[in-house]
């Protein structure tokens, strides 16, 4: 993972919990917080799927060592995705957190066209771009085909 529960956990103010967690309200702390764990762990596998699709373009993916611009974007598309289950009002305070989103993904789309470097300088960690064709040897040719 990219990122970690607690570091997406630390960006979510505890007034917002309940909300993300579902419709009813929970008052005891401790259940609130097991319930928004896997919740939490479900963003987070979404953003990385998110994220690797651009990444692996250029890059072999997962990232072994991911540079720390990474790790801020994946909060930033983890705690986007955990709002828009509940939707994003974009006149509120809640704007903040598409325009983030949308600011991570243009990112990783410049890292995709190759515009932005992650520099990753060892030749072994870039993605093979191209492509090869392996096949069986040839049966026929011009000169055992003469004749017929």
């Amino acid at each position: 993972m990219y990122c970690s529960i607690e570091e997406v956990r630390k960006t979510i103010k505890d007034d917002a919990l309940n909300a993300l967690i579902g419709d009813e309200y929970i008052e005891d702390e401790v259940e609130r917080e097991q319930k928004i764990i896997p919740i939490i762990e479900e963003a987070i596998k979404d953003a990385d799927g998110e994220i690797d699709g651009y990444l692996a373009k250029r890059y072999p993916t997962p990232l072994p060592s991911p540079p720390k611009v990474i790790n801020k974007f994946s909060k930033d598309i983890a705690v986007y995705n955990l709002f828009s289950r509940i939707g994003i009002d974009e006149g509120e305070k809640e704007s903040n957190y598409l325009t983030r989103y949308k600011a991570a993904i243009r990112f990783f789309e410049n890292v995709a066209k190759g515009i932005i470097d992650l520099g990753i300088s060892d030749n072994t960690q870039r993605a093979n771009t191209g492509f090869s064709v392996n096949s069986n040897a040839r049966i026929f040719s011009r000169n055992s085909m003469n004749g017929m």
